[in-house]
């Protein structure tokens, strides 16, 4: 038996006025998600417990099979891990995004996506001005590291408050007065870059902040291998999920035309899943782009990056798999909801649905896969990371 997850980071959604009132799951032409969930196991899982922030490393720990409760020890850890970080016992990470700040408002957290060509001129510069250890990940997303220093930084993800004034949102807490030092000393060096005056003359939005956030130290996971017995890869454009699929022994396969967006290269990732089933139990490909679509705002992207999903991946890979003949078990889910109206993560449950190639549950009238459609099921599992445990036979 081979097991893929299709994860569609923050596809999950409530119901939005400009599509009718449906959700983009609603709206969404997707003919095999639906059948997944018609064919197979469909409900609600919880992925983010009571009381933990809706991020991603903590719903995607869960949707692993790993207790965010037990395990977590901050994302930006995590993310080190990916970028190729040795962190030491005393060293705390935190995630660097570029960002672009406009008269006090926090206009964009991903500095209009930045290519990381881009990003490695102003990551070495702001290094050698700032004199603290940065780190280039990919895109707009970084890595500051720090030693010897106390945990409790008290900060916020930018894309929790776009289109907001920043004055608030700063950092607060142990090294929250040397954060704040450090993200208004990056403006006076990004401000006139060459960098961003080339992008601003493109029409692009320009890098001109960092923002700090998501404290995090070593994290301490056992093995996928150790607690299922699977040898597994992760495929993904987001050093967060890469980290966390390094941190549990799996292998990270690079996908040169990933990019985390929703131009991403989909067909890329299948070929890769599906050469990594050959040899491995086990593929997680993650995908970005419903999420991103939300943080901005855009719904009829929303829409089509569920669309891209269903069609370019979901679809080619349980053809192939059906084609050769292969048993295979496949789970389809968000991390989270990432709803368009306040364009950031919730905690609420999100739909699941997998199914075996080699057994069937009995056909659902439920014909569409949707939040709605989930809670109707009756299905629901309060602990999300106890999802893999049933979905691994």
């Amino acid at each position: 038996m081979k097991y893929i997850v299709i994860l569609g980071d923050g596809m999950a959604d409530r119901p939005v006025p400009e599509l009718g009132g449906l959700t983009p799951l609603q709206k969404a032409k997707k003919p095999h998600m639906d059948f997944i969930a018609k064919n197979g196991r469909f409900g609600l899982a919880r992925t983010v417990p009571s009381g933990m922030p809706p991020g991603s490393d903590i719903a995607n720990l869960s949707v692993l099979g790993y207790d965010p409760e037990v395990y977590h020890t901050g994302r930006s850890s995590l993310e080190a891990l990916s970028i190729g970080i040795d962190l030491k016992a005393n060293d705390l990470a935190y995630r660097c995004n570029l960002v672009t700040i406009e008269n006090g408002i926090m206009l964009d957290h991903s500095a209009g996506e930045i290519s990381t060509s881009e990003a490695k001129v102003l990551v070495e510069d702001l290094t050698s001005a700032l004199g603290v250890d940065l780190y280039l990940g990919t895109s707009y997303r970084h890595c500051l590291v720090l030693s010897d220093v106390k945990p409790g930084s008290i900060t916020a993800p930018p894309h929790d408050f776009i289109g907001q004034e920043i004055t608030n949102r700063m950092p607060i807490g142990e090294n929250g007065e040397f954060f704040c030092s450090l993200i208004k000393k990056s403006w006076k060096i990004l401000e006139n870059h060459n960098i961003n005056l080339k992008r601003m003359k493109e029409g692009k939005r320009p890098a001109n902040s960092i923002w700090l956030w998501g404290e995090g130290k070593t994290p301490k996971l056992p093995s996928f291998h150790s607690k299922y017995g699977k040898t597994g890869a992760v495929i993904s454009a987001v050093d967060l999920i890469k980290g966390i699929g390094l941190g549990i022994g799996f292998e990270n396969i690079h996908v040169p035309g990933a990019t985390g967006t929703l131009h991403t290269d989909y067909a890329g990732k299948v070929a890769a899943a599906l050469t990594a089933l050959k040899s491995k139990d086990f593929v997680y490909l993650h995908i970005e782009a419903p999420d991103e679509c939300s943080h901005q705002g855009n719904i009829e992207d929303k829409v089509l990056a569920i669309e891209y999903i269903d069609e370019k991946v979901i679809g080619p890979i349980m053809s192939e798999l059906n084609k050769i003949g292969k048993n295979y078990s496949i789970l389809v889910m968000p991390d989270h909801p990432t709803p368009l109206d306040i364009r950031t993560h919730t905690d609420d449950p999100v739909p699941f649905a997998y199914y075996r190639s080699n057994s069937s549950e009995n056909p659902s009238d439920l014909s569409v896969f949707s939040e709605e459609n989930a809670a109707k099921t009756n299905i629901y599992i309060e602990r999300g990371h106890t999802l893999m445990d049933e979905f691994i036979l």
